[in-house]
């Protein structure tokens, strides 16, 4: 008799066909599960491989992408790039060769990345403000001068030891700042404003570009060269007294939502200053306290045209450098003492005032500029263009620099390096001061509306008849 029966061969066998069944299956589920596993990976790897918020280089090109409201994704982090920048490698060409007639400043060439990569570029995060974390202003609805000279009713009269005290940084400070009559700039304050623009100064922006004219003093130039993405998130704030309103209308120039080309026209009544220079510093000084809510800004004089991009020129000056102020210095002075001849040979100043001012600073131990200083590479800016990030040490120093041109002259040239020198001996803090011929690659200056109306109108054009010739 055979051990089993075919009927247990039956047994025997589909057991071992089920327990080959279960086998198979179960290989396939972990087959299956290590494929999800490492399409999962793989997904997540390529994910964050390729989002622009962690890309290890600033050359990455954007389209379309609305920056205020995706800022979570059209930024970098503040790293330093192993694979350099695209213009790493550019040099400008040797400046003309010294003697003979003598050149004038003139622009040299720049390297820009494009607009788009360059608005790809904002960083996520604010720069680092060194010790200084909290600033609030002044506020005295009655200010009252204690002293013999400086200060002015809207920016308050400081004593010296408080303007002393202004220089030791501290993580929270209050200071002078301009508009102390009241609770809200350009409310009552004299520099005052219309409600509908101090409320559309409120709004939050990556970027502005302000400007100012006074005294119907320039002819207003209209940006050239702004991408489509600048002219949608961009805005373009130009300040004006009654006096340039007035002449505006009158030309048409302004349409009815107070706009002239790009630009916002913002009108300023209660002008604090008889002096329409002396009243341009305010917007182009204290810009941060006019418009609260904006990370970065350039400023331009009224008699400047701008023709890059304001992302390309934050990118440039700003972003690659990793600053958070930058600003030209002057195309041949260097030295502050030079420069206060300068104004007096030229009249720009009372020339009593200019030598009261430079005597204060060399009792406080200003000297004249020599390669000691590195690297420091100037004492006299080309103020004319200011771009900076909006942190408490940036605004501080816009503070103080005010200060300045209050309690003393209106030429910003001659307190900026007494200012800058006294907050970099207390902080590890820098000011990007780039060439003059850099500034005149992405800026063009006008004349002065004085002068255009002293110069000759343009010679007509002489109609040249055909030469005839005898038959």
């Amino acid at each position: 008799m055979l051990p089993v029966s075919s009927r247990e061969k039956e047994r025997v066998f589909l057991g071992i066909t089920r327990c080959l069944g279960r086998r198979r299956v179960a290989m396939l589920l972990l087959v299956s599960l290590a494929l999800l596993v490492f399409i999962w990976g793989s997904f997540t790897v390529t994910k964050e491989t390729t989002s622009p918020t962690f890309r290890p280089t600033d050359s990455i090109h954007f389209d379309s992408i609305d920056i205020v409201s995706h800022r979570s994704t059209v930024c970098r982090y503040r790293v330093n790039s192993t694979l350099g920048h695209p213009c790493d490698k550019f040099s400008p060409p040797p400046p003309p060769p010294s003697g003979g007639r003598r050149i004038g400043p003139r622009p040299c060439p720049v390297c820009y990345i494009s607009a788009a990569q360059a608005r790809a570029s904002i960083p996520c995060s604010s720069s680092a403000s060194p010790v200084l974390h909290n600033l609030t202003y002044f506020i005295d609805e009655n200010p009252v001068k204690t002293e013999s000279h400086g200060g002015s009713d809207f920016g308050g009269y400081p004593s010296l030891k408080q303007r002393n005290d202004s220089f030791d940084i501290r993580e929270s400070m209050t200071v002078h700042c301009g508009f102390v009559k009241g609770n809200r700039p350009g409310f009552k304050t004299g520099f005052d404003i219309d409600e509908a623009d101090l409320m559309k100064l409120k709004d939050s922006h990556e970027v502005i570009v302000a400007s100012a004219i006074f005294g119907n003093y320039d002819i207003i130039q209209q940006p050239q060269n702004v991408s489509e993405a600048a002219r949608k998130n961009v805005p373009f704030y130009m300040f004006i007294d009654e006096e340039t309103e007035m002449y505006f209308k009158n030309s048409s120039f302004l349409d009815s939502n107070m706009r002239i080309g790009l630009w916002r026209i913002i009108v300023v009544r209660n002008i604090p200053y008889t002096d329409a220079r002396r009243n341009g510093k305010v917007p182009k000084l204290l810009l941060h306290r006019l418009l609260p809510n904006v990370r970065y800004s350039i400023w331009i004089d009224g008699k400047l045209q701008l023709v890059v991009d304001p992302y390309q020129v934050l990118e440039r000056f700003l972003w690659k450098q990793n600053a958070s102020f930058a600003i030209s210095r002057h195309y041949r002075r260097f030295d502050v003492f030079e420069e206060a001849e300068a104004n007096k040979a030229a009249g720009k100043y009372d020339n009593s005032s200019i030598d009261y001012q430079i005597e204060f600073y060399k009792k406080e131990g200003l000297s004249p500029y020599s390669k000691d200083k590195l690297p420091i590479t100037s004492d006299v800016p080309e103020g004319c263009v200011i771009i900076r990030e909006h942190i408490p040490i940036t605004n501080l120093f816009s503070c103080l620099w005010f200060n300045e041109v209050d309690r003393f002259t209106a030429r910003d040239q001659l307190s900026f390096s007494s200012v800058r020198d006294k907050m970099m001996a207390k902080v590890d803090w820098s000011i990007n001061m780039f060439l003059d011929c850099e500034r005149r690659n992405f800026v063009i200056q006008a004349y002065h509306k004085d002068l255009l109306d002293q110069m000759p109108p343009p010679a007509a054009p002489v109609a040249r008849q055909p030469p005839t010739f005898a038959s």
